[in-house]
């Protein structure tokens, strides 16, 4: 199987559920595993066969600033289905950070995996 990677996309979006996170941004830390085949793609060195790292985290950056979310496990859930449907992506991995949601740990999150997995992985 091979996969496209984006580690570490950092986000801000309103997510939480107490009253006071409702009223400000807060970081997100995002790492995605995207399955795809990319011998086509590099057969002929072209970015139309392949998954567009790029205009995928834009794409993330717009849902984030198009939604607000009380729990995190929400906003994985929610994406990790709008990336499947709008990028064509058989299977994924999704790990989403709340850094600072929890004082004595460096981040609190989710790790997801939807879809199935491509033969062979």
């Amino acid at each position: 199987m091979d996969c496209v990677l984006i580690e570490s996309l950092e986000l801000e979006t309103v997510i939480g559920v107490y009253d006071w996170e409702r009223t400000i941004r807060q970081r997100l830390v995002l790492d995605l595993e995207l399955a795809t085949d990319i011998r086509l793609a590099a057969a002929d060195d072209d970015l139309t066969k392949t998954l567009d790292y790029a205009a995928i985290s834009q794409r993330i950056q717009r849902f984030a600033d198009e939604h607000d979310f009380a729990l995190v496990e929400t906003f994985a859930e929610r994406l990790a289905q709008l990336l499947m449907t709008e990028f064509f992506v058989p299977w994924l991995r999704l790990t989403l950070r709340k850094p600072g949601a929890v004082p004595a740990a460096a981040a609190v999150g989710v790790r997801i995996e939807r879809g199935t997995p491509p033969e062979g992985a």
